[in-house]
Parts: structure tokens; C-alpha cells; sequence
């Protein structure tokens, strides 16, 4: 199940102490006004987590990150870490499709990636492309895939309200 959180008194937020990529960025950053984090559960338990920032322009360091914009069009993923091998991988393409059916504005899904090869292998294994390489960072791109008309919507929760689609 694919957990959404958009509000700070979200019981999950306390996983947000265990982000390896961006233990820096307080979780009041993390949540609010175009600013999202996926969580995908497994059997009750948190499996992966990921932040997103919405963003008119592609960042390419951390400070750009949370630059507020009235019509963003980028899902910046910025951090993404898992419990379960393989939720990782789940939870970005999960996240994508949700934002592809839900947020008619969004229309690129790119990352704000650490130059590590961990990241690189992650990315590149997960169909994403080099999009550029910045001084400290690299953005990925994720292409956008027809949605599968025949496959099962995911089932989503978000705080304060349960929403489960069929």
C-alpha cells in the first residue's frame, strides 16, 4: 500500500530520522505546500520512503529545493531509502504513477541524487536516464510510460482521510 503524508502529525513522520541520503532537512521542510513524502507499506510495515518536491525548474543543489512556486511541473525526488529489498524500486514507480493519475500538472519526475555510484546504480537499474551531472548533484529523469489501462489502480491512504480505490 502506498502511504501518502502531507501533514506533520502523521504518525510516520518519525521514520524520517533513519534518511541516509538527507538527514539535514528538518520535517517541517519536508511537508506542506508542494511537498510530499510516499511511504509504501508491506503487510503493515514501513518497506520504502521517499520525499518529493514539486518544482517549476529542475534543482541542482539542495538549497533549490524548496523554492516555493505557484504552478509546479517537476516531482523532484530528493531522498529515497528502503527496509525491504527491491521497495525502493517499488515505491518510485508507484509514486509516479499515483502522481500521473492524480496531479494533472506534473509532467517530469526527475531525482536531486547524491554523486554516489549506489545512487547511480539505483537510478540507471530503475529506468531512469543521466539527465545532467551539477557540481554536488545528479538528476535523473524518469520517462513517463503509458499508463497500463488494464492494470489494478494502487491503493493509496493519506493522512486523515483513507482512500482506497478499487
Amino acid at each position: 500500500m502506498l502511504h501518502l503524508i502531507q501533514d506533520i502529525t502523521d504518525n510516520y513522520l518519525k521514520f524520517i530520522n533513519d534518511d541516509p541520503v538527507r538527514p539535514n532537512i528538518p520535517v517541517i521542510e519536508r511537508v506542506g505546500n508542494n511537498k510530499d513524502i510516499f511511504i509504501l507499506c508491506d503487510d503493515g510495515e514501513v518497506a520504502a520512503i521517499t520525499c518529493v518536491s514539486y518544482q517549476r525548474e529542475i534543482p541542482t543543489s539542495e538549497e533549490e529545493l524548496f523554492r516555493e512556486n505557484r504552478s509546479p511541473s517537476v516531482a523532484v525526488f530528493y531522498t529515497i531509502w528502503s527496509y525491504k529489498p527491491g521497495a525502493g524500486r517499488e515505491l518510485i514507480l508507484n509514486a509516479v504513477d499515483y502522481l500521473l493519475e492524480n496531479n494533472n500538472n506534473i509532467k517530469r519526475f526527475v531525482t536531486l541524487s547524491p554523486k554516489t555510484e549506489m545512487a547511480r546504480r539505483f537510478h540507471l537499474k530503475n529506468g531512469a536516464v543521466v539527465l545532467q551531472e551539477n557540481p554536488h548533484t545528479v538528476n535523473y529523469e524518469y520517462r513517463q510510460k503509458p499508463l497500463n489501462l488494464c492494470q489494478k489502480p494502487t491503493e493509496i491512504s493519506v493522512v486523515n482521510q483513507q482512500l482506497t480505490e478499487p
